[in-house]
């Protein structure tokens, strides 16, 4: 497993308040359930329960992903990314992440397989055990600007700039286990 901790690495660069991320499916650290694997290795290409505390005074919108830092790839692979959520969302269930799961003027940007939804974990045979960052992002505005064609990278840009407070939940898959 790599060491790199993209979001520890963000928050050297511009520290924020935490919010309390968890999932009554996992534990932070440990393994995602199956249904968070990819259907083609047995999952059902569903996100885990996500639950986190009240954002703080002045959050007017919330982003989430699900980012792969130990793909093969050099630059990770990204599951998932969703924004301009609700300010007052504290929870979500397990869902396949398209727009049509999330709150009404939330948009869902395409992950790596260049499809709007949540793609399951399906870390490949020999390349060690995998980790996968849920994390939530607290805004100080109502809109991105964004189309929700970008990539999940320009949404992470973006998010620098107004995040108020980060929640950080990692989940792991091991590819010899499916």
């Amino acid at each position: 497993m790599f060491a790199y901790d993209p979001y520890a690495a963000l928050a050297e660069l511009r520290p924020t308040a935490a919010l309390e991320l968890s999932s009554p499916d996992f534990v932070g650290g440990g393994a995602l359930p199956v249904f968070a694997w990819s259907s083609e290795r047995g999952g059902a290409d569903l996100t885990p329960r996500l639950q986190w505390s009240t954002p703080p005074a002045g959050t007017k919108s919330l982003a989430i992903s699900c980012f792969d830092p130990d793909a093969p790839t050099g630059s990770g692979f990204w599951h998932w990314a969703a924004f301009d959520l609700p300010a007052d969302l504290t929870e979500l269930d397990s869902i396949d992440g398209t727009a049509a799961s999330l709150p009404t003027r939330a948009k869902v940007m395409p992950n790596e397989a260049r499809l709007q939804r949540f793609i399951g974990a399906a870390p490949p045979a020999g390349t060690g055990v995998h980790r996968y960052f849920f994390v939530v992002d607290a805004l100080d505005v109502d809109h991105l600007g964004l189309t929700g064609d970008e990539t999940p990278g320009t949404l992470g840009f973006h998010r620098h700039f107004h995040t108020l407070a980060r929640g950080v939940l990692v989940g792991t898959a091991d590819p010899s286990e499916r």
